[in-house]
């Protein structure tokens, strides 16, 4: 054996991490530093001797050096050349000069530095016989291995040749031969050249038996490849033969199919084209593929089947009882057009649009129609739909083209006249990609949708027997042109009569039989839902009011099953045990008359609220402020009050010259909720009469209506909310615009024989009902003393009245 020559020595260095190289003494090799820390570092080497060192990392995550991310073994190199190819990126070539292991690491600002141990040891005797033989036996272990790699072989053994330092062919080798990070390192850290060697060496064979093995592998998959082609031929032989003995092939079968279907003319020349094409295609084309999804989808369409409809009014009427309470002129429009259905039975479909708030009955409806009519029923959610294709379908040529969702839902029914409803119309969106409301004309135009044709399928399909029913929270966002294609039918708010009832007979039960429960176990008494009606739902429908009742009935069932309780009572002191302190607040009048504040009614989303507004004047130069969360029509309102009041200041004892002097401060309650609509214009222009002339308002006086310059009160929507929360909060007195007399027929009889209600067309009448004023200050102008003894303020009849057009709407 040779000897040893060892050159040990300490010494403290900058420290930069390798990621995927792992650097061998005497073969330099290019790097660029990209890091922060790593850049400075090097920056640092070049200022003091250019000496650096090189370790592999552990992991490719950016952490600080240490023991656990960098490997003890790495090399001392000499940064040869270095250039900076933009402000954070550093290219450098530098050449490793011998191993080092770490001893300790020590950190300066953002450079790791490392104490290491340099150690060098080399042969005494590189002819030695022992090394003669180890470096013979790894070029030979590395022919082994390059001739699995033909582009690099002949320059690589020819270098290892010529190399005699057995320790620094170990090295090169590595470097060249060896793909394996890990195998690379473990060489790195055998300082002993011959030890070095023989590892080497074991390597080698390894790797040689592991390319071995690759290539047999690659041997079979050729080999396999070319039986594929030869199968390939074989079965396009057997094809051949098929066709020779008659036997029936894929596209004969298509061709079946769609002969059997008895399709329409030009809907069966298309479908055999297609099936036709497949002939010609080769065996497992994704061409055929495509055809195949194609023809499928097209016969899967219900081009002759339909439901045995039995078209009743009584038989609707029934079902629409059983499934609803109250709706009543809802139900009658329904069975209007379920009569004409009966009579004309040819006449094509009405596209009907049910609108209301969330949770009023609209999808039930839907579904009752389509239970009555014993025809199946289909829902389309449209909500957040914005792209076209979506309605329509893709083209076919298209990766992953599917067709539309009508189509889709045809086939789901699995008949040609199913009901489809399209659910949450109002939330469809534009993008783009198109606008899916004007794909929606064609499929509820009556003289259009016979000839429906998606873009998928591309033949026509007829759509006229199908019965369409559209729902939607406003049409504020629906375009115009499609809502001129349906006939809307409007769903109010709920009373509160009309919650008790459908819980009674509808709610309780569901969530009785939901939970394993019965009467015998749990009942529910009416205070107590008209508890939860009142402090724990806000809601225009019953949804709320339903997750409720099924709150209460999980906790009656947990103490049942606990052994708590054989049978649960729940009145009205009992609701707040079970569901907690009250949630809501309903607004009621103040308990006297105040100075600048009125009550208003406003309709919002959930039905009426009772709007109180406030007004102060302070000194000032004529500013009018509005606060609470104003929309720019309530803001015009304002604006409009304030005119016509200065305009009476004479008759109402204010001081002309008050808008040079006095600032106005207008304030709605709860300021974070939206509010916007011109019905409060009588409100407004009471409350600054009221602010300016120091008269006390009537607390229980509560008005809505819109005004104009000239005082005249125009008519408003939502009057059966608006006066439902006037009676909930307390008011004897509602005053109303003229015009809107007719619509107190629809108000709920209840609050009709509670509240006195006062039609008024002008808003002198208004001021002259709501205000207290005093006896200098009560006579008015000739024509404002002849229309108040106009005014009527007698309870209205239970007598049918008129009902005349609204010209204008109210939203809060």
């Amino acid at each position: 054996m040779p000897g040893y020559v060892e050159k040990i020595e300490k010494i403290k260095l900058p420290v930069v991490g390798l990621s995927g190289i792992v650097p061998f003494p005497s073969i330099p090799f290019a790097l660029e530093v990209e890091t922060e820390r790593d850049v400075k570092a090097c920056q640092m080497a070049e200022e003091t001797g250019r000496l650096i060192y090189f370790a592999l990392t552990k992991t490719n995550e950016q952490k600080p050096y240490g023991h656990n991310t960098l490997y003890a073994v790495g090399v001392v190199a000499k940064i040869k050349q270095s250039s900076m190819s933009d402000a954070s990126t550093m290219r450098i070539i530098a050449e490793p000069l011998c191993r080092a292991k770490i001893m300790k690491y020590e950190v300066h600002g953002e450079i790791t530095y490392a104490t290491v141990l340099q150690k060098t040891i080399n042969l005494t005797d590189n002819e030695d016989v022992h090394v003669e033989a180890l470096r013979r036996e790894a070029v030979k272990a590395l022919k082994g291995v390059l001739k699995f790699m033909p582009s690099q072989a002949p320059n690589t053994e020819l270098a290892a040749k010529s190399i005699t330092d057995i320790g620094f062919l170990s090295d090169f080798i590595a470097s060249q031969t060896i793909d394996s990070f890990a195998k690379r390192q473990e060489i790195l850290e055998i300082f002993d050249p011959v030890k070095r060697a023989e590892h080497t060496i074991i390597l080698l064979l390894e790797e040689e038996r592991i390319l071995a093995t690759e290539h047999d592998i690659k041997l079979r998959v050729n080999r396999a490849l070319d039986k594929s082609q030869h199968e390939y031929y074989l079965r396009e032989q057997i094809k051949e033969i098929r066709r020779e003995l008659g036997d029936e092939c894929e596209c004969e079968e298509y061709t079946k199919k769609i002969l059997d279907a008895k399709l329409p003319a030009a809907t069966e020349e298309k479908l055999l084209r297609e099936a036709g094409r497949m002939e010609h295609n080769a065996y497992g084309s994704p061409e055929n593929a495509i055809i195949r999804t194609y023809l499928d989808t097209c016969l899967s369409l219900p081009w002759n089947s339909a439901s045995k409809t039995k078209v009743s009014v009584g038989a609707t009427r029934k079902v629409l009882n059983q499934d609803h309470y109250g709706l009543e002129k809802v139900k009658e429009r329904i069975l209007e057009y379920v009569a004409v259905k009966e009579l004309s039975p040819e006449l094509k479909s009405q596209i009907i649009c049910l609108v209301g708030p969330p949770g009023v009955g609209k999808t039930s409806i839907a579904s009752s129609i389509a239970r009555s009519m014993k025809r199946a029923f289909v829902r389309l959610s449209l909500g957040g739909v914005r792209d076209e294709a979506d309605i329509r379908g893709h083209r076919k040529t298209y990766i992953g083209s599917m067709p539309g969702r009508i189509t889709e839902a045809l086939i789901k029914a699995g008949v040609n006249n199913p009901v489809i409803l399209l659910d949450e119309i109002d939330k469809i969106s534009h993008s783009g990609n198109g606008n899916p409301a004007a794909a929606l004309l064609e499929v509820l135009d009556p003289e259009q949708n016979k000839r429906f044709r998606d873009h998928y399928t591309e033949i026509e399909f007829d759509l006229s027997d199908c019965i369409f029913i559209a729902t939607a929270n406003t049409l504020e966002t629906v375009d115009r042109p499609l809502v001129d294609r349906m006939e809307v039918i409007e769903l109010k708010t709920y009373t509160r009569h009309e919650k008790l009832e459908i819980a009674r007979r509808h709610l309780v039960p569901k969530q009785l039989k939901r939970y394993g429960l019965d009467k015998k176990v749990l009942s529910i008494a009416d205070s107590a839902i008209l508890e939860i009606c009142d402090y724990y739902t806000a809601e225009a429908g019953v949804r709320s009011l339903e997750r409720k009742i099924g709150e209460i009935c999980r906790k009656a069932a947990l103490r049942r099953a606990d052994g708590d309780i054989t049978k649960l009572t729940v009145r009205a002191d009992g609701i707040k045990e079970l569901l907690g302190n009250r949630k809501t607040r309903p607004e009621k009048i103040s308990a006297y008359d105040e100075i600048g504040v009125v009550n208003g009614l406003a309709y919002t989303e959930v039905g009426g609220d009772l709007l109180k507004l406030e007004a102060s004047v302070l000194d000032g130069t004529g500013k009018l402020e509005l606060t609470g969360s104003l929309g720019d029509v309530m803001k015009e309102s304002a604006k409009i009050a304030l005119s016509f009041v200065r305009s009476r200041a004479a008759e109402l004892g204010i001081d002309p010259e008050f808008y040079k002097k006095c600032d106005i401060h207008i304030h709605a309650p709860e300021g974070a909720v939206p509010k916007d609509g011109p019905s409060a214009g009588i409100t407004l222009a009471t409350v600054i009469a009221s602010a300016l002339g120091s008269h006390e308002i009537c607390r229980d006086v509560a008005m809505t209506g819109e005004i104009t310059l000239r005082g005249n009160v125009l008519a408003i929507g939502g009057l059966k909310e608006k006066t439902l929360a006037a009676y909930n909060a307390g008011v004897k007195r509602v005053i109303i615009p003229a015009d809107n007399e007719g619509d107190l027929e629809e108000i709920d009889p209840i609050v009709r024989e509670s509240l006195e209600f006062i039609p008024v067309k002008h808003a002198d009448e208004v001021l002259g009902i709501a205000l207290k004023r005093t006896a200098s200050s009560v006579h008015s102008t000739q024509r404002q003393s002849k229309e108040k003894k106009q005014t009527r303020r007698s309870r209205v009849p239970s007598a049918k009245i008129t009902r005349t057009p609204l010209r204008g709407k109210s939203e809060k």
